[in-house]
């Protein structure tokens, strides 16, 4: 190690980046902004080949993003505070994402990006939207006035176990319209991933033959499965009319065509399966349909500010949209059900999936400009939401099993649509004590209404055995409202220490709101009947409001002529009524609930460094305690055969560690440059991700599984000149093989059995999966810029 004496003694000494953000709603830099923000520039991004958030949250002390590919969500979770199970639909908004000034949930890719900002604890006194846990914000490069300027850019790569090539092509042009009045800035991206997961064991005629047979007649394989194509769009035009107003208007578009998902299961199905014989391969998934999603995210924008003078006026309104039509393989789940599917040597069964959301949202906010030692921000917001959406199952040639006739083979149909209205004021106020102190006060007083509709069909069912109609469809509408208001508080001080350090404390409180969740209402009969229903009683009808209360004491320091940055953090978080995922008794649907009491505390550590003019070295590091603070009876909604819970198997217990997210998070980071003969740049950068195991329920119960840890190495080198950049990268360059969550649990695992074409047995668990990685990724990627 090279002693600091001789690294920082040098006459000409190189100083860090200053990075500025408005995470506080006021222009500063990171070491100025009085709680744990981290912001990764554009440069940061290109320098780690990061493209999306899951890579963002390997970087970010206290943010967890479980990598599930592209064609769901991927769950967000700030600080460990997660209850739900590993998986699809674990995603249980703690955190608030941002475009600009507006709230828009997306995973974008990020292109054209000025920066990313990561604001860690509740945020709901600065912001519009609630926020449970934190906020992200994707700051997108703003329109220039007086300059004509672009970029060009490529990139080639090849994934290992694919067998194609991937790539991302896009292009950013700037220019004034009125120079120093009017411009647009319009920018492109298309994003082509081949994929690496082979879907093998994809049935060719459904419900014809048996899927679970190795005839090659019945099966066929699909190669790269997991591929990927989405495209990102943008246009903004902005508008300066006088000095003291500045309006952009812009849209926004994304299209992500998603192939499968990222799920193998290697080392996942029980010697007597079929198939799990010739499941030897890593990357292999054995489902039996493919697995297509399109999703589409629209953002229409206008933000305005205006100098008042004696504060700075801010509107931001939007309308944005979202719709998804995906198809996935339903077979081992309705097989575990235990409704007779099983009989039928030859079933098999797929879901199609149709999302609808439209959006309205408008946010005013004041921050005052004064000289004054007191400055206040204050704002109002609007939120409304309109969704709607269908599943149906379908179970090709079981209406002939059952000696009926369902031609369109639908056996189940669930349809729902809600409205959610959420407004709220917000505001802080500020006090310089002193030219090294400050404290600020904030509150948030919100309101919601939901309105939800629902209705459930088993049209096969019906038409079999209730002599209905071949095509007929019958809905009966229920409805369900859940309306909340309250306050929420937050106290915040801080003091330069000197003109290196400061300390800050904060209490600040959070919030999510609570809802409906869209099943029918059981009829008052239910423990009577004899049939297959899927209904929900009083208790899982409907959720409430869940909050958060966060302790925070921080310092952040800067030492050798700012050559060094170190920020720590220390959090203490209580988490009431805690939303988790459920099912219902009765057709076993999934729903929301609430949990009696949970929490997490730890640690938080940020550093930068220049150890010489040429080698930059950045860190992070997090460690979470997070569990249950008081007993949660039936946290995982599962009931025996008699109706009553299995003590200890299906409850949580106080103390026992929470789902989803490390305890221990690191990354560390070496960028070394230096000028070449021929008077261009050479960048060598390497990077290194590192987390701790995961369990994938809480405290490993009803079939919880520890998720092992793992690090990834990446490396790129550059060189640029001039306009141009070529860049050479590996991304989890060692081709390391690990999952981040699994869907489902092992419980599958010969849950259901029944006799193949020889009368063997055969154990069904494809339903479980383990999401996985993406392999070594090896890639060059150019970028042209260019100003008129």
């Amino acid at each position: 190690m090279v002693p600091a004496t001789q690294v920082f003694a040098q006459e000409k000494q190189a100083q860090l980046e200053t990075i500025e953000v408005t995470g506080t709603r006021r222009t500063g830099t990171v070491q100025e902004a009085p709680l744990n923000i981290t912001a990764l520039t554009a440069d940061t991004l290109g320098e780690q080949n990061i493209g999306q958030l899951e890579d963002v949250a390997r970087w970010v002390p206290g943010l967890t993003v479980v990598d599930q590919g592209g064609r769901s969500a991927s769950p967000i979770i700030v600080r460990g505070l997660n209850t739900n199970s590993s998986g699809p639909g674990s995603n249980g908004g703690t955190v608030a994402t941002y475009f600009g000034e507006l709230p828009l949930f997306l995973n974008m890719r990020l292109t054209d990006v000025e920066r990313v900002e990561v604001l860690i604890g509740p945020q709901g006194t600065l912001y519009g939207a609630g926020t449970l846990g934190g906020a992200i914000r994707y700051i997108p490069k703003q329109v220039e006035l007086d300059i004509t300027e672009g970029e060009v850019s490529g990139d080639i790569f090849s994934v290992h176990r694919s067998d194609s090539y991937g790539g991302e092509y896009g292009f950013v042009f700037n220019t004034p319209l009125i120079n120093d009045e009017l411009g647009v800035r319009a920018s492109l991206n298309y994003y082509n991933d081949p994929g690496f997961i082979d879907y093998n064991y994809v049935v060719r005629q459904p419900g014809v033959s048996q899927p679970d047979s190795l005839d090659d007649n019945n099966l066929r394989s699909v190669r790269d499965a997991n591929g990927e194509k989405t495209l990102t769009g943008r246009i903004a035009l902005r508008w300066l009319p006088t000095d003291n107003i500045d309006a952009t208007l812009s849209y926004f578009y994304q299209k992500q065509d998603v192939e499968g998902r990222s799920i193998d299961h290697f080392n996942a199905l029980p010697a007597s399966n079929a198939v799990s014989g010739d499941l030897t391969r890593k990357y292999t998934s054995a489902y039996r349909y493919e697995e297509p999603r399109v999703k589409t995210d629209e953002l229409l924008s206008l933000e305005v500010t205006a100098d008042l003078g004696f504060a700075e006026l801010v509107s931001a309104t939007g309308i944005s949209s979202f719709a998804a039509d995906g198809q996935r393989d339903q077979t081992d789940l309705l097989i575990r059900l235990n409704y007779s599917y099983e009989d039928f040597p030859a079933f098999s069964a797929f879901t199609r999936e149709l999302d609808n959301q439209d959006t309205f949202t408008q946010e005013l906010r004041l921050v005052s400009q004064s000289d004054s030692d007191f400055s206040w921000i204050a704002g109002v917001f609007y939120n409304k939401t309109e969704a709607d959406g269908s599943s149906s199952e379908f179970t090709p040639g079981y209406d002939a099993f059952l000696g009926g006739s369902r031609p369109d083979a639908l056996e189940y149909l669930s349809v729902s649509d809600s409205t959610v209205t959420e407004s709220a004021f917000f505001g802080e106020l500020s006090y310089q004590i002193s030219d090294a102190w400050d404290v600020t006060v904030g509150l948030r007083q919100y309101k919601y209404d939901i309105e939800t509709r629902s209705a459930i069909d088993l049209p096969l069912y019906y038409t079999v055995f209730e002599d209905r109609a071949p095509d007929s469809i019958v809905l009966d509408y229920g409805t369900e409202t859940a309306d909340d208001s309250g306050s929420l508080f937050k106290f915040n001080t801080s003091y330069d220490i000197s003109d290196d350090a400061m300390v800050y404390f904060t209490v600040s409180e959070g919030f999510r709101i609570g809802g409906a969740n869209g099943v029918a209402a059981c009829p008052d009969n239910v423990n009577e009947l004899t049939q297959q229903i899927v209904c929900a009683l009083p208790n899982e009808q409907v959720y409430v409001a869940d909050t958060t209360t966060n302790y925070e004491l921080g310092v952040k320091s800067t030492y050798f002529n700012n050559r060094l940055y170190l920020n720590v953090s220390a959090f203490d978080i209580t988490w009431d009524d805690a939303q988790v995922a459920g099912a219902t008794v009765n057709g076993a649907q999934p729903i929301t609930a609430n949990a009696a009491g949970a929490g997490s505390s730890g640690i938080e550590i940020s550093s930068r460094a220049i150890l010489t003019d040429d080698l930059t070295a950045y860190m992070s590091y997090s460690n979470v305690d997070a569990q249950l603070t008081d007993d949660a009876p039936f946290l995982f909604g599962v009931l025996d055969e008699q109706g009553t819970a299995l003590q200890n198997y299906y409850d949580g217990k106080k103390g026992d560690r929470l789902s989803g997210a490390p305890e221990t998070q690191a990354s560390f980071g070496l960028k070394y440059t230096t000028d070449l003969s021929n008077g261009s740049v050479l960048d060598l950068v390497y990077g290194l991700t590192y987390q701790s195991d995961v369990y994938s329920k809480v405290g490993l119960r009803a079939d919880g599984e520890v998720i092992p840890g793992f690090a990834l190495n990446n490396a790129s080198a550059s060189i640029s000149k001039d306009n141009w950049t070529i860049t050479a990268y590996l991304d989890n360059m060692f081709d390391k093989y690990a999952y981040t969550a699994v869907r489902r649990d092992a419980g599958d695992l010969g849950t259901a059995t029944f006799a193949d074409q020889n009368q063997n047995r055969v154990d069904l668990l494809r339903n479980y999966g383990r999401f996985v990685v993406q392999p070594r990724k090896f890639g060059v990627r150019f970028t042209y810029a260019f100003d008129l």
